[in-house]
């Protein structure tokens, strides 16, 4: 038997550590999984043999109010979400607001293997895709053996 003896919950006292170390990292991201709770629009990032396919999650945006650009290996994403409801009309009087309104804009590294020159962009039913072709001299190749 230990002598040891806890004075507190040891899960409420790794709840307050894993909060301390959220608050201590929680501006300087280092990779898209590490992203803050709650950025807009949420991507998923995925590879095949030849290309990067990434898809955002921005529903409730006309596709005229959305951008995507890529310099220096970094993909941006940005745009406006408009109001549901016009925000001037007196009869609603919001008392909570959980659907985020106004500009966004989410940047997204890509590996070295990109090739900015093969971009596409579809947006469909909230959803945005985008195909990054990746440089030929990445692609796997066989090599015959003289």
């Amino acid at each position: 038997m230990s002598d040891l003896f806890l004075g507190t919950d040891l899960f409420s006292e790794f709840d307050r550590l894993q909060r301390q170390m959220a608050s201590l990292f929680g501006g300087f991201p280092s990779s898209i999984r590490s992203e803050r709770s709650g950025a807009f629009p949420a991507v998923n990032v995925g590879t095949t043999e030849d290309s990067i396919e990434i898809v955002a999650f921005a529903p409730g945006i006309k596709q005229d109010n959305l951008e995507v650009s890529i310099d220096k290996g970094l993909l941006t994403i940005s745009g406006e979400r408009e109001a549901a409801h016009s925000e001037n009309d007196a009869e609603v009087r919001p008392y909570a607001q959980e659907r985020f309104v106004g500009p966004f804009r989410r940047i997204v590294e890509l590996p070295q293997n990109a090739d900015p020159d093969k971009v596409q962009a579809h947006y469909a039913n909230g959803c945005l895709s985008i195909s990054i072709g990746k440089h030929e001299s990445s692609k796997p190749r066989s090599v015959t053996v003289q």
